[in-house]
C-alpha cells in the first residue's frame, strides 16, 4: 500500500514519511545553523524568509520548497546536497 502513495519514500528497506523527512532536513539546518554561530533571525534574514518561518522549518513543521532550500544553502554557504547529506 505504502508503495503508491507520495507520502512515503522508501529507501534501505525503512519507510520514512514526508514528517519524519522534514525533521531531518529541519535538525540538519538547525545544526548546520548553529555550526556557523548563527541566530534563526541572522539565518532567516540571510535566506530572505521570515523568521518565524525558520523556526518552524527547523522543528519539521514545514514541507519546503526546492527554492527555499536553495535558499538556506546559500545563506549557509553550502551546496543544497549538504543540506540533503546523511538523511535516511
Amino acid at each position: 500500500m505504502a508503495d503508491n502513495c507520495p507520502l512515503y519514500y522508501r529507501q534501505h528497506s525503512k519507510i520514512f514519511t514526508v514528517m519524519e523527512i522534514n525533521k531531518a532536513i529541519g535538525t540538519k539546518i538547525r545544526s548546520m545553523r548553529l555550526e556557523k554561530k548563527l541566530s534563526q533571525e541572522k539565518l532567516a534574514g540571510l535566506a530572505e524568509i521570515d523568521r518565524t518561518y525558520m523556526q518552524s522549518i527547523e522543528k519539521g513543521e514545514r514541507n519546503i520548497s526546492v527554492a527555499i532550500l536553495y535558499k538556506i544553502a546559500k545563506a549557509l554557504e553550502l551546496k543544497m546536497s549538504n543540506l540533503l547529506e546523511n538523511i535516511d
